[in-house]
């Protein structure tokens, strides 16, 4: 509890800095939650004040115990983001045992990919309204049993059309519970930009993880086991997400940390508006646009680099070490060159990111050496890393704060179209022309990513 000449000090530094009156009432407000009283001051906006979504100003009161149930909250989005990376790098390595015990070729065992992105893109349709109806806490357990659900539909390893119906299912909960991450961090006052790299950092080690055992796996009699260990791991998501968020919506969690979310109105004439909001926004599809460039090179890259090391460089069945080694890249990208994002500026670091993987990209199709090629595979990894978060931070400067979850939701599902997209491109060109065409159309991609990240507004539009 703040002391009362505390609470001066901080009533005087709100009239010093609040653009109205100093004879503006202010107003004192608490949050009790479960016995934990979190207080803030908040100053309201002049009456008619000139613009609608001029936010209130607030001052919240870092408890001890608000500090570590914040942790404990980011560490439960962690562990979500990690189910996501494994998620991610199991295909991979399996695909070459799919394709043998299917007996399917490229483009057949590429609807993997399609009905993935068929699942992302219907949850991210859909999280506005679900997130709206029903809230943050709950809709992300929705998503987790979604996933739960598609593990088990895998499994057993049913016929083709059933395992790849487990994909969308797949698809759908990794949406719901993608969205509510990263918007959930992106609204963080604290340090979101360094919470946001770390995050989508462990995204990297579940994907740097999942290689290692689906490479063991893929060759065992009961290769579709491993998505019985992906069970375990959803499930336990699941219940965390449960007794860490209780199906509470953002705002309360947010609350239950001593952060008060700012009054921004915009958002009150219900879903229709949101969408028509959010869709008249230019940056919104210029972000999606270039998310979906981006999701797609990393998963062509990590899913098919193990069968085009196999069959072009002379790789055994270890290959599937070099995925592992691609996502262990994107890992340390995300959290070793936060520094180098901050020296040269974020909007500057995509495009040195994104020059150096096209010449990396280059000597993995140039040189034939498998060591070589495994080696540059890694460094790929680590450009690309920082570019998914670097986004996110950027929708969070750039985009309306009550629009941020729904937003982030469609970038992230959009964007997971290339998932599909340029894989099952990749398959459709392989079984034509070989797997020789993987390089030329990753470069390409590389070089389109990078112009589309400069037609990205770098200023916050006001929306009307």
């Amino acid at each position: 509890m703040p002391s009362k000449s505390n609470m001066d000090v901080e009533l005087s530094t709100m009239r010093a800095r609040s653009p109205h009156p100093p004879d503006e009432p202010v107003t004192p407000a608490a949050t009790i939650e479960e016995g934990k009283r979190t207080e803030y001051i908040e100053a309201k906006p002049a009456e008619g004040s000139q613009s609608s979504h001029t936010p209130a100003t607030t001052f919240s009161a870092s408890t001890p115990a608000s500090r570590r149930k914040a942790r404990i909250q980011f560490m439960t989005l962690c562990w979500t983001l990690f189910l996501a990376g494994w998620n991610d790098g199991t295909t991979g390595p399996l695909l070459p045992r799919i394709q043998s015990v299917y007996h399917v070729g490229f483009a057949i065992v590429s609807l993997i990919f399609v009905f993935n992105c068929v699942g992302f893109v219907s949850g991210a349709a859909a999280n506005v309204w679900l997130t709206d109806r029903f809230g943050f806490g709950t809709v992300m357990v929705i998503g987790a049993f979604a996933q739960v659900a598609g593990y088990a539909l895998e499994a057993p390893a049913p016929p083709f059309p059933v395992f790849v119906l487990g994909y969308a299912v797949n698809g759908f909960g990794l949406s719901l519970q993608d969205a509510g991450a990263n918007g959930f961090v992106a609204s963080l006052k604290e340090n979101a930009a360094t919470k946001m790299g770390v995050l989508h950092a462990i995204y990297g080690v579940g994907a740097l993880s999942s290689p290692l055992v689906a490479t063991q796996f893929a060759q065992l009699s009961r290769w579709s086991f491993h998505y019985l260990v992906s069970l375990g791991i959803a499930l336990s998501n699941a219940i965390l997400l449960i007794a860490v968020f209780r199906f509470k919506t953002q705002d309360a969690c947010l609350a239950e940390i001593g952060q008060i979310p700012s009054h921004e109105s915009g958002n009150e004439d219900g879903d229709a508006n949101k969408y028509r909001q959010m869709f008249k926004l230019r940056v919104l599809h210029l972000m999606a646009f270039f998310i979906l460039i981006y999701v797609g090179v990393e998963v062509t890259l990590g899913g098919w680099i193990v069968t085009y090391v196999i069959q072009l460089r002379g790789g055994g069945p270890s290959s599937g070490y070099i995925s592992s080694g691609f996502f262990g890249g994107l890992t340390l990208g995300r959290v070793g060159l936060l520094w180098v994002n901050k020296k040269i500026g974020e909007r500057r670091a995509i495009f040195l990111y994104g020059l150096l993987a096209v010449a990396l990209e280059l000597v993995i199709w140039l040189v034939p050496s498998l060591i070589g090629g495994g080696i540059a595979v890694s460094f790929v990894g680590v450009l690309l890393g920082p570019v998914y978060p670097i986004v996110m931070n950027h929708a969070g400067r750039v985009l309306p704060p009550w629009l941020l979850t729904g937003c982030i939701g469609w970038i992230a599902g959009f964007g997971q179209a290339g998932s599909a997209f340029l894989p099952f491109l990749t398959g459709a060109l392989a079984s034509r022309v070989g797997i020789k065409s993987l390089q030329p159309l990753l470069v390409s991609m590389m070089g389109f990513m990078i112009v589309l990240w400069a037609l990205v507004p770098n200023n916050p539009r006001r929306v009307d």
